[in-house]
């Protein structure tokens, strides 16, 4: 696994190994995001209770990396004379670590869809919207894999992979919205609207992490 940072600072040591520090923190904040967003898969589409209720508490160690990883970027561009590469890696980190914590965000949603739903019969679209979940976490697994290894070319893929994600959004969408003869309550439908919206923005917010590693990479948006 290639670092994010594959050069030295002879003039500046401590910078070089504080944006290393860094650049493991966003990993490890990373790998929480996966996480919560296998338990939240979990929980709407195994119906999984136990699942939905691990999310509170990653969501919290979550945004805390988030909170400390934003500060120490701050900090180093403040206080530490960064070179331009430098700058360029830390202003990426302060964008992705927004994207994961977002992420992270969509996977605390769509837990608390899944007690909501849980008393209602499983609904007909549910196979496709596990697709659809499926397909959207291995966006984000790529978006991580193309940030250790500093591949830029995995990063703008994504971009490519967001489109099966979208046409999913488009389709299940369409079929909920003209669904027709509903009994009993229409709460299910509403909510899995809202699953599918969170997992279409959770797709968008992988892509966007993408794009921040072609940046580290190239320096162009």
């Amino acid at each position: 696994m290639k670092a994010v940072i594959n050069h030295t600072n002879p003039e500046n040591p401590p910078n070089t190994r504080a944006i290393k520090r860094l650049e493991r923190d966003v990993l490890r904040m990373g790998a929480l995001v996966e996480q919560s967003f296998r338990l939240s898969h979990q929980a709407l589409f195994a119906r999984d209770l136990t699942a939905a209720e691990e999310l509170p508490r990653l969501d919290k160690k979550i945004d805390r990396f988030y909170r400390q990883i934003e500060s120490d970027c701050t900090s180093i561009m403040t206080l530490q004379a960064p070179t331009a590469q430098d700058l360029r890696c830390l202003s990426a980190f302060m964008q992705l670590v927004r994207d994961l914590e977002r992420i992270g965000d969509y996977a605390k949603d769509l837990a608390e869809i899944a007690i909501k739903i849980f008393p209602y019969p499983p609904h007909a679209s549910l196979p496709e919207i596990a697709l659809m979940s499926n397909n959207a976490q291995a966006m984000l697994a790529t978006s991580l894999v193309a940030l250790a290894d500093l591949d830029e070319i995995n990063g703008r893929r994504l971009k490519y992979l967001d489109d099966d994600v979208d046409n999913a959004y488009d389709q299940l969408y369409h079929t909920l919205a003209h669904q027709k003869d509903i009994p009993g309550v229409i709460e299910p439908i509403l909510l899995l609207t809202l699953a599918i919206r969170c997992l279409e923005r959770m797709a968008d917010h992988a892509t966007n992490i993408g794009q921040r590693v072609a940046y580290i990479v190239t320096g162009q948006r």
